[in-house]
């Protein structure tokens, strides 16, 4: 039987005395989209950053394709195991150096036309200064970087929600056509349920630091999954 992409179990985080993560359980299937869904402050962000061991859980494990994660070489499994960040920060003069800067880190190579052109951004002036760019390219760019990479899988931590509607729709754009043309599995947080129909194929909700419960987009949206969207939306 083939292993889930990544697999969480029994996942605990704990920063300042107070559990953060409190025994999250939750399957990423391979070569789709997940969408992690839930309140403010129930731990979303928190749950991505543990996957690729931004944070050190203090209990429970992450597993990549079968393997734990706890004895891989981080650098390693941040190279496995990409992410794209609610606010793009990008580093060098050009747009180039902020789409190589990853993989030149890690002693690597890769074609920044190529990633550009793979982000939606074709065309755009390699050696343009990155801080000229709109928001909204700004985060391709970011994709691109991670792409740069060669990741299974990115990680995307509510990466449209400072972009405008045309921007975000790109973006969603751009996160299915990674799915159908590289295989990525891709796990998106989001506070958007409309974000989380378009896009999503499965859908994780996330409460108080605990896994609430798993559906596949269909479930979700039907009356199986009404009372996690309406406790998402605040309405229980």
């Amino acid at each position: 039987m083939e292993h889930p992409r990544v697999r969480v179990s029994g996942l605990r985080y704990t920063v300042g005395g107070v559990e953060v993560l409190k025994g999250i359980d939750a399957v990423m299937p391979r070569d789709l989209i997940t969408s992690v869904v839930g309140p403010s402050g129930a731990g979303k962000s928190t749950l991505l950053r543990a996957i690729n061991r931004l944070v050190e859980p203090v209990a429970g494990e992450v597993y990549l394709d079968g393997c734990p994660t706890s004895g891989m070489d981080p650098l390693e499994l941040r190279r496995r195991v990409g992410m794209v960040f609610q606010l793009p920060a990008l580093f060098g003069v050009t747009v180039e150096d902020a789409v190589l800067y990853g993989v030149r880190l890690a002693g690597g190579n890769a074609d920044a036309a190529r990633l550009l052109e793979m982000a939606g951004l074709a065309g755009l002036g390699r050696d343009r200064d990155p801080r000229s760019l709109s928001v909204g390219e700004q985060q391709r760019v970011s994709i691109a970087r991670a792409l740069a990479l060669e990741p299974e899988v990115l990680l995307m931590d509510e990466p449209t929600s400072a972009l405008d509607e045309a921007a975000r729709r790109r973006v969603e754009d751009l996160v299915k056509e990674l799915r159908d043309r590289l295989g990525l599995t891709i796990v998106v947080v989001s506070h958007d349920i409309g974000q989380v129909e378009r896009i999503a194929d499965h859908v994780i909700l996330v409460a108080a630091g605990r896994s609430e419960g798993q559906w596949s987009r269909e479930g979700f949206f039907s009356g199986e999954g009404e009372r996690a969207r309406r406790f998402i939306s605040g309405r229980l």
